[in-house]
């Protein structure tokens, strides 16, 4: 997939410009990676800033990614992007470039000295000095999810191969060790725990009838599976929640969302990628009748520094998880979520004290009291709930799955009350539909 862009016209302390992939690669990269703003690289664009072009662009990109993974250290995966951009009617390469939380980063063949380790000083890279590098290795994040020991050893992954191959990827015999999901002596991590199909992290979304959390009416448990089918669970359960009924008529109910979806969306996935696992505090979603707050741990102690973060220059809490988000399409680029957030909300959105981070979107309008107003709340929600499962029936499912989709334990009232209403409506189709009652059934929503 290739972008149509244009580039700034001079390098800068975070733009490096290379008319052709050299061998100094590993030094510009590493040098942003220890710098504490990260960087963009393009290949194709020459020291003056005039566009050149890539002659190999999808050779140049293989290599640049094989060179990146091998010849750096600590690992860097998920810590960049390497991304095919159209300027000019020319094929670019640009590489963004996060700042990296286990420096100082170093060029392997050479180790940590000061032919190895550079930073970025002004528009150019520099080798770091002895003292330097000495520093940062004394202050280096040593509790990262990687280096920590899963408590568990029996685990399964069958959820993240399903997804990866929705996306068209197939994990191999080897899938362990190329997501990084192991120790340096070859057990699980604690990455791999949170990515397992079973694992102890409790994923929550509560509801309250009030602005405060005296009146619980919903609390329900998403978690204790994969985290990315967590994810999932949570965004498809606020998408039924993200609506708010503007009128309602013997004939028409005109819908608008309480929250902008793309920054609920983001703030979703920002939370469950940069929470701070190591705390064992998952995190928390929170819906009260005139806002939602999404809280993660993590806050101050991660960040360090508000004025880079919103400026919007990455640094992954946990690059492994980034990394797998991405490889399943749950994070489009690097940095790109915060300023989808900004853009609505603005940075007083953001509450973040030493050890939490916490996102308050308020709703468009206020939302109906449950207890008020059941009879319109409940055609609002079974609305609500119908369109959600046509939606996640695009592709045909078991009564189970639409089940557990919808959160629903009860198969009599599901089947009554919500499957045999759309298949009467002819909303839902039968893919057997001479054996109704056939156990390999499924259900499929009907086009139109």
């Amino acid at each position: 997939m290739t972008n149509k862009h244009t580039v700034q016209t001079t390098e800068t302390h975070r733009v490096e410009f290379k008319k052709t992939l050299t061998d100094s690669l590993e030094k510009e990269v590493v040098a942003f990676l220890n710098y504490h703003e990260g960087g963009l690289i393009y290949i194709g664009v020459d020291v003056n800033g005039i566009v050149v072009g890539c002659e190999n662009p999808d050779e140049y990109q293989l290599k640049i990614k094989d060179r990146l993974k091998h010849n750096i250290s600590p690992s860097c995966l998920g810590l960049f992007e390497v991304i095919l951009e159209i300027v000019e009617n020319k094929y670019i390469i640009k590489i963004i470039v996060a700042s990296g939380r286990e420096t100082p980063y170093y060029i392997k063949k050479n180790g940590m000295s000061e032919k190895g380790c550079y930073i970025r000083v002004g528009s150019s890279s520099e080798p770091m000095s002895q003292v330097m590098i000495e520093d940062l290795f004394a202050r280096r994040v040593r509790n990262s999810l990687s280096k920590i020991k899963s408590h568990r050893q029996d685990l399964t992954f069958e959820q993240l191969k399903i997804y990866y191959e929705e996306k068209g990827l197939k994990l191999n015999d080897k899938f362990a060790s190329n997501l990084e999901l192991l120790t340096e002596d070859g057990h699980y991590n604690y990455v791999a725990y949170l990515l397992a199909d079973t694992n102890g992290t409790s994923i929550k979304v509560a509801k309250y009838a009030g602005k405060n959390k005296i009146d619980l009416i919903e609390n329900n448990e998403y978690g204790y599976c994969s985290l990315i089918k967590a994810t999932h669970k949570v965004l498809d359960k606020l998408d039924i929640e993200n609506k708010t009924a503007a009128q309602i008529t013997h004939k028409t109910r005109v819908e608008t969302p309480l929250w902008n979806k793309v920054a609920l969306r983001e703030a979703v996935i920002n939370a469950m990628v940069h929470n701070d696992y190591t705390t064992e505090l998952p995190p928390v979603f929170e819906i009260y009748s005139d806002r939602i707050e999404i809280t993660s741990s993590g806050g101050i102690s991660t960040i360090k520094n508000l004025e880079d973060f919103f400026a919007g220059y990455s640094k992954p809490i946990n690059r492994e998880l980034m990394r797998v988000f991405k490889d399943v399409e749950l994070v489009e680029h690097l940095g790109s979520g915060l300023g989808r957030i900004l853009e609505v909300y603005g940075k007083d959105s953001f509450e973040v004290s030493q050890n939490f981070m916490r996102n308050i979107f308020y709703s468009s309008e206020k939302i109906v009291d449950a207890k008020a107003t059941d009879q319109a709340t409940d055609q609002a929600t079974d609305q609500a709930t119908d369109q959600a499962i046509l939606k996640f029936c695009k592709e045909p499912k078991t009564t189970k799955e639409i089940m557990n989709f919808i959160d629903m334990k009860h198969k009599t009232y599901f089947r009554q009350n919500v499957l045999n209403p759309l298949l009467e409506q002819g909303l839902l189709e039968l893919t057997i539909p001479d054996k109704p009652k056939s156990p390999n059934q499924k259900y499929k929503a009907k086009v139109k």
